[in-house]
């Protein structure tokens, strides 16, 4: 076994490293990022900052994602979404992860400093180590809420991207990043209530495996009602304008439809199209910030 291991571990490529990163996440992280930065200034942004400041962001959210599949190895090597992955199936061992987790955390850290700001860069860390740390290595497996309490991390990428440009922190980004945290457990808790039974077999304490499916499914629709009212705050602060009120609206009531659909349970495979609805969400809902902040400053 231990030689069919050290085979495989040889075969790693770089696909394998970049799966690490979980890159698809990486990605819809940055997306929030870049708007944050365009959101922060009436003038253009940088292209040091837009090019090296989103590097450095995404760099050290690989790092965080490559430490999670160290600890989570085990656990992944049960569940049917997670056991192909490069630790899980043996094909990189740990001690080289944990080497590129620092490697990509370090390269990161080192663009932000010199093409960003201080603050950009310690408010990365510590989201970086708020999910690496805090949330993988013990929230996880600690407390159902685990979603709730470790999702402030991953709500963090607008502020950065905000902070990169502007150098300083103000109510705008913190509503950015208070949309992301209401999204995050209705979008977390719906893709756990699809893999109830991997949680159980995992021995992962999510919401559906403690407390059952019908509890769950009231917070996620409790959830959705307070991320509607929540992303309509840019627009009560005069941060957006009626085109994204409008999408706003339709993307926020879309949501509620799903997480009323799934409360109901009157449509087969309701938790998985929730979750994937969650995704798109997200993404319109930014793409919409963008546009509506460019669309008034040309009014």
């Amino acid at each position: 076994m231990a030689a069919l291991l050290s085979e495989s571990q040889v075969r790693a490529g770089w696909r394998d490293y970049l799966e690490l990163t979980k890159p698809k996440v990486v990605v819809l992280m940055l997306i929030t990022s870049l708007v944050g930065m365009f959101l922060a200034t009436r003038a253009g942004v940088p292209w040091t900052v837009l090019l090296f400041g989103n590097l450095g962001i995404g760099l050290c959210a690989g790092a965080a994602a490559a430490v999670n599949h160290v600890v989570d190895r085990r656990i992944d090597a049960l569940m049917a979404r997670t056991h192909k992955r490069p630790l899980a199936e043996g094909r990189v061992a740990p001690a080289p992860a944990l080497l590129f987790a620092l490697l990509l955390a370090v390269l990161g850290m080192v663009l932000l400093l010199t093409f960003t700001n201080p603050l950009t860069a310690w408010l990365t860390l510590a989201s970086l180590l708020g999910y690496a740390v805090v949330y993988t290595s013990f929230l996880k497996r600690a407390t159902p809420q685990n979603i709730v309490i470790g999702g402030l991390a991953g709500a963090a990428p607008p502020l950065l991207g905000w902070v990169a440009v502007s150098g300083h922190l103000s109510a705008e980004p913190l509503l950015l990043v208070l949309i992301i945290f209401a999204w995050t457990p209705p979008h977390f808790w719906a893709l756990a209530i699809h893999r109830k039974a991997e949680y159980a077999k995992a021995d992962i304490p999510m919401l559906p495996v403690t407390h059952g499916e019908h509890y769950t499914k009231v917070h996620i629709l409790l959830y959705t009602c307070v991320l509607l009212a929540v992303s309509l705050l840019p627009f009560a602060i005069h941060m957006s304008g009626p085109l994204y009120l409008a999408c706003a609206l339709l993307l926020g009531l879309r949501f509620l439809q799903w997480a009323w659909v799934l409360y109901r349970g009157v449509r087969p495979h309701a938790a998985i199209k929730t979750f994937k609805y969650s995704v798109w969400y997200l993404f319109l809902l930014f793409i919409a910030l963008l546009v509506d902040h460019y669309l008034l400053l040309n009014l």
